[in-house]
């Protein structure tokens, strides 16, 4: 793994002492800052104009005065039925993008009448088990208009497949399809544990779908590459920054040994950060993150073409921030941690819901989460002007001590033999949980205040109304699945089959066959389960 950033620059202690309060990542907050913090700083060469390369200030010259972020909000829940619906309402409630929310069991690959999915149909997501399906899904919804974000990893390729196929029906050319697929499995073994295959396959598939729609899907975001998770499970804001831009090295590095330019994958390479409440240090993560990318993938991998240097990002507010007690304060907690991401220069914004610690967002509650990202693009004049804190002598210091922490991590990374080696000695397990348990430590203690958890507490609570996922959801998923079984051709189906699992043995990229399997309705676990005859399962790295 490359890590090489620009050297960082050392600011003025003079005010620091042992009494300074910290970021959440333990970064020192001094009384004042002053010039005398931008220390060694040459602005031209480490921070630069807006556009231009290191890209700190942000990607383009006038970023939202041009156009403002995308607002791609998450959905997805129940049938592809009803989460049609709600794609559809929240079009015509001005959203901009489609962000798809797959249930427990399409995410660990498993088909809706699989016995280990009782229970689980519709519940954290849209259950989506075949093409017809996915059909249904975006019934009504031009793919050739609108661009789509899917969060989905360990069954990425199959999902991408089952899209594929409905924009040839709906007449799309392949090269106009937009949208991206998180496919990002590494953080699954770090963070989230929604991983099927052992991590070397599972790389192989990630690998697969970027060699596929580099030649296919020129507008296709092969991979974001996420934080998000890694931050929720419990990681400080240094840390999620350094071990997803690890993580996004590592998919860089595979992809080259698979023989492909850098400059033809990597502009459709995108991130996805989380955006917590320490607002200042948010900000500076957003700023150190596209610093250091942009410099590893010119001065590292030799990316020649400028796109390639983008670190283009997609953010949401926290959700593990959220809390049950006193929720309508979660729509204050949303706002500020939107308006982080902003003036970080995100590229898209999924603002969270002030139910959805409590279950799936109801549609007020989408409304009003939308409606935040809406006043804050037409009310506030925030958009007016770029980068508005760059100069800042306190975000500046702060971009620069991240991205300090950052180079740390990464020799640490380096040094126990890249991001594969590092994820099976259990390094970022163990580093997460490390952090989680220091913040809740602190919290306990005071010292973080959670409001109406640990301070200002309101015993009268007022209940809210949220959205239910009634058991006659799931029987009606589970008829839908067993029908498509029982009405498919089974010998086109079981040659679709046989190519997939022949092609996995031969080491070929998997996308053409599992399109042909999609189209012969093989459903998310006829696949899922072909592939692990070749790649089998993983239980987790050793205990550490």
């Amino acid at each position: 793994m490359s890590t090489r950033v620009a050297p960082a620059a050392k600011g003025s202690d003079a005010n620091a002492g042992p009494a300074d309060p910290t970021t959440v990542s333990g970064l020192p907050i001094k009384r004042l800052y002053t010039p005398a913090d931008l220390g060694q700083i040459d602005f031209l060469q480490d921070v630069g104009e807006p556009g231009r390369f290191p890209f700190v200030r942000g990607l383009h010259p006038d970023m939202y005065r041009g156009r403002v972020w995308t607002m791609r909000q998450f959905a997805g829940f129940g049938t592809a039925r009803q989460t049609n619906e709600r794609f559809k309402y929240l079009l015509e409630h001005g959203q901009t993008g489609l962000s798809t929310a797959f249930d427990l069991p399409t995410l660990m690959g498993r088909d809706s009448d699989d016995p280990l999915s009782l229970g689980e149909v519709g519940k954290c997501g849209v259950a989506i088990s075949s093409l017809e399906d996915m059909e249904t899904l975006f019934d009504g919804i031009d793919l050739g208009q609108v661009s789509t974000s899917m969060t989905i990893n360990a069954p990425a390729a199959i999902l991408l497949a089952f899209y594929i196929c409905v924009g040839r029906q709906q007449g799309v050319p392949l090269d106009r399809l937009r949208g991206t697929l998180q496919n990002d499995i590494l953080k699954e073994f770090h963070a989230q544990n929604e991983y099927v295959f052992p991590p070397e396959p599972s790389v192989k598939l990630v690998v697969d779908t970027i060699e596929y729609c580099t030649a296919h899907l020129p507008q296709w975001n092969t991979v974001s590459i996420s934080g998000y998770h890694i931050r929720e499970a419990g990681a400080t804001a240094v840390q999620e920054l350094a071990f997803t831009l690890a993580d996004g090295m590592c998919y860089v590095e595979q992809t080259l040994k698979r023989g492909l330019n850098v400059d033809a994958f990597a502009p459709r390479l995108s991130f996805f950060w989380d955006v917590h409440n320490e607002f200042f240090e948010e900000i500076a993560k957003f700023r150190a993150a596209r610093g250091i990318w942009a410099r590893v993938m010119r001065d590292d991998y030799h990316a020649a073409n400028e796109r390639s240097w983008w670190l283009r990002c997609h953010a949401q507010t926290a959700g593990v921030s959220l809390t049950e007690q006193q929720p309508m304060v979660n729509i204050v907690r949303v706002a500020y941690q939107a308006l982080a991401a902003v003036l970080g220069g995100t590229q898209s914004l999924h603002t969270n819901s002030m139910d959805e610690t409590l279950a799936l967002p109801s549609e007020q509650a989408v409304k009003i989460a939308l409606r935040t990202q809406q006043v804050l693009a037409d009310e506030t004049g925030v958009p007016r002007t770029v980068d508005p804190l760059g100069g800042s002598y306190f975000v500046e210091d702060l971009t620069r001590q991240a991205t300090a922490g950052a180079e740390a991590i990464f020799r640490e990374i380096d040094a126990l033999g890249g991001v594969l080696p590092a994820l099976e000695q259990g390094y970022f397990r163990r580093a997460i949980a490390e952090s989680a348990a220091r913040f809740g430590a602190e919290m306990e203690r005071g010292e973080r205040v959670v409001v109406g958890v640990n301070k200002y507490a309101d015993d009268d609570v007022t209940p809210i109304d949220i959205l239910r996922i009634d058991a006659e959801t799931e029987h009606e998923q589970v008829g839908r699945v067993k029908s498509l079984k029982q009405r498919r051709d089974p010998k086109r189906w079981q040659a679709t089959l046989d190519r997939l699992e022949q092609d996995a043995r031969d080491g070929t990229n998997v996308m053409p066959a599992l399109i042909d399997a999609a189209e012969a309705h093989a459903t998310v676990g006829d696949m899922m389960n072909t592939l692990t005859k070749v790649y089998g399962t993983y239980d987790g790295a050793p205990e550490w």
